[in-house]
């Protein structure tokens, strides 16, 4: 049995964890047509659906279509209609549920069609209607629907640029929300006077419902002066689209009302809050830790997880994870060896290069040269998805040959760097993790095994 071997086990057991569908038919029960919600072997909360006509099914993620397909098995037929955005390729076989395939990271024209859509389904609903919204990562984008006078190639730049910018995603979300008329609760909105049931899978950190997929069920907070301080915050203000700063502007400027997104002057109320509303994270990163954690020991592993919550630059995770995994080799602290030290949350990377790549790719091209010569490390980040940005790999494995390696094929580590080429670097050496679409998405894993062998 190889390192290897171990981290594949181990990754894969971490990404199970968080399978959605399994997640949905463990917190929803169906007993005497009483729709239950169960949190740790308990009843929180019931829908009688006698009170409801018509029950309706939305949503949008990468997990969303694995959560819809669990529904359909508990409702059946008591599903009058749904509608849901998912990344192409990441479907189900759905029977009443309708899905749309769109971009991701970047929307297209898909991800207008379907937020359109959903938005539509919705406004159809009355207070007699229960509607379960399904929402996962990813749903940023494959949710639409910017307002007049921005077109997507504006909003499809003005989002490529706060990527790349090495902004968190909670700053990224803050701006998309204000350039959306379906995130930031305006599907809420929508849905008004329903009952809604809002379950998610959680990809930000700490939890965030309103940050996940850009709370598109979830009361906005922020501002649009918070927005136009983000755009500044990284010296996007002469680069993004006018249109977009324009209209920014003009939110901060009062011009536009927070909660409408329309001219302040033509805004006499506020708009309806939906009248009963329950929200609920099925599955999150720390579950997937957990699991790892567990398949580790019963590898044989002495086990640590530092935290579900690792934010910032990923070249300074990169070292301060490398650090760890050689004081573990030379000290046996904070754990002896053999050890596996884990970690979750999501890492950003200012892009300078043309490259292709990940921030999980990059973590562990950024790593490699720390941990140069020492055989017995190994190190792997992992996009839960399966998907490291615009890729068809969830991530890389570093280890203390990985230079030697690329060496002996002549390549030099230093221009894919420069060059933010993770992906091509990893090719070449054989180190590339593929999983295909694993249809959930709860942020990243990075997971360090230091052995007794090589």
């Amino acid at each position: 049995m190889t390192a290897k071997d171990n981290l594949k086990k181990i990754y894969r057991a971490a990404i199970e964890a968080a399978n959605p569908e399994k997640a949905i038919h463990g917190c929803l029960k169906l007993r005497n047509n009483i729709l239950e919600l169960w949190e740790n072997d308990k009843t929180i909360e019931t829908f009688d659906l006698n009170q409801f006509k018509k029950i309706f099914v939305v949503g949008a993620g990468k997990a969303t279509a694995s959560m819809a397909k669990a529904v359909e098995d508990i409702l059946g037929q008591r599903i009058h209609a749904g509608c849901i955005c998912v990344k192409y390729g990441y479907t189900r076989t759905l029977l009443t549920i309708e899905t749309i395939e769109a971009a991701h990271p970047l929307p297209d024209e898909n991800s207008i069609t379907g937020a359109r859509q959903i938005k539509g389904l919705l406004e159809s609903t009355s207070t007699d209607d229960l509607v379960i919204s399904l929402i996962s990562g990813g749903g940023s984008a494959l949710l639409c629907l910017p307002p007049d006078g921005i077109t997507l190639k504006e909003k499809q730049l003005a989002t490529d640029l706060l990527i790349k910018s090495c902004a968190p995603i909670h700053e990224i979300n803050v701006v998309r929300k204000h350039l959306s008329l379906v995130k930031g609760g305006n599907l809420a909105k929508a849905a008004h006077p329903s009952t809604l049931l809002n379950l998610m899978v959680s990809d930000v950190v700490g939890d965030k419902i309103d940050i996940i997929a850009s709370g598109p069920f979830v009361v906005d907070n922020a501002t649009f002066s918070d927005a136009l301080g983000i755009i500044g915050k990284y010296n996007l203000i002469r680069k993004i689209p006018p249109s977009v700063l324009a209209y920014i502007a003009q939110g901060a400027n009062n011009e536009i009302h927070e909660k409408t997104h329309r001219p302040e002057k033509t805004t006499n109320k506020n708009p309806p809050v939906i009248h009963k509303i329950t929200h609920f994270i099925i599955a999150s990163n720390i579950i997937c830790l957990e699991a790892a954690k567990d398949r580790a020991k019963d590898l044989g592993y002495h086990c640590l997880i530092l935290s579900s919550a690792i934010e910032g630059d990923t070249r300074i995770a990169a070292a301060w994870h490398s650090q760890i995994a050689m004081e573990v080799l030379a000290s046996s602290n904070p754990i002896p060896v053999p050890a596996c030290i884990i970690s979750g949350g999501e890492t950003t990377v200012r892009v300078k290069g043309e490259g292709k790549g990940g921030r999980n790719m990059e973590f562990a091209l950024q790593a490699a040269p720390f941990i140069d010569g020492f055989e017995n490390i190994m190190i792997a980040s992992i996009g839960t998805d399966g998907t490291d940005g615009p890729t068809d790999a969830a991530g890389a494995v570093a280890h203390g040959r990985t230079l030697k390696n690329a060496a002996k094929i002549d390549i030099d580590i230093n221009q894919h760097i420069k060059n933010n080429d993770s992906y091509h670097f990893f090719e070449a050496l054989g180190d590339l993790i593929i999983t295909g679409p694993t249809h959930t998405n709860v942020m990243d894993i990075r997971i360090i095994l230091i052995n007794t062998y090589k």
